[in-house]
């Protein structure tokens, strides 16, 4: 159903989920990854929303017409808390997600993911702003910040079943009770 997969198609976020480099994703950019998610920073920036991070199920669906509702589940609960360390580290105004399908959709990788952007008032991603292939070393500095976040944070359920930061740090929570 609505493939656009060519035959003998090599995923590069096949290959990254496995630990391995492409032509424009190395595995210094992956901040978040368990059992059944994925989350990197992306190659390609627009001008205003530098840092960008893209969310991928580990295993391969080329699109939102064949992702099982679980996997799909799971990727939002990931984008969310990517949002939340997005938020949290860059400063932004707040976040948008963007999402993909087809060429007519402006797919251009055939594995299904999500974008999550910082976005800042005014900064035109919608209006056609200019992007840019980023150098590795550039994208490993939002990478870093992006992974501290979140391993310093004690993530648990809520009642909805999605993931939520319960104390900041250690230094943090030490900070409060002594401030």
């Amino acid at each position: 159903m609505h493939r656009h997969e060519p035959p003998g198609y090599r995923c590069p976020f096949c290959a990254l989920i496995g630990g391995g480099e492409t032509e424009r994703n190395r595995p210094s950019d992956v901040v978040f990854q368990d059992s059944r998610t994925t989350a990197f920073v992306s190659p390609k920036w627009w001008e205003r929303n530098p840092g960008h991070v893209l969310v991928v199920p580990n295993e391969h669906h080329e699109n939102l017409y064949s992702i099982p509702p679980d996997a799909l589940s799971l990727v939002f609960e990931t984008a969310r808390r990517i949002a939340v360390a997005i938020r949290s580290v860059y400063g932004c105004g707040g976040i948008s997600l963007r999402q993909h399908n087809e060429p007519g959709g402006n797919q251009d990788v055939w594995h299904f993911h999500v974008h999550v952007f910082p976005r800042h008032e005014g900064d035109g991603l919608y209006d056609g702003a200019p992007s840019r292939w980023v150098p590795v070393a550039e994208r490993e500095l939002y990478a870093e910040k992006l992974r501290t976040f979140l391993a310093d944070r004690v993530w648990s359920a809520t009642a909805g079943g999605v993931e939520a930061p319960v104390a900041a740090t250690v230094a943090d929570t030490v900070a409060e009770s002594v401030g």
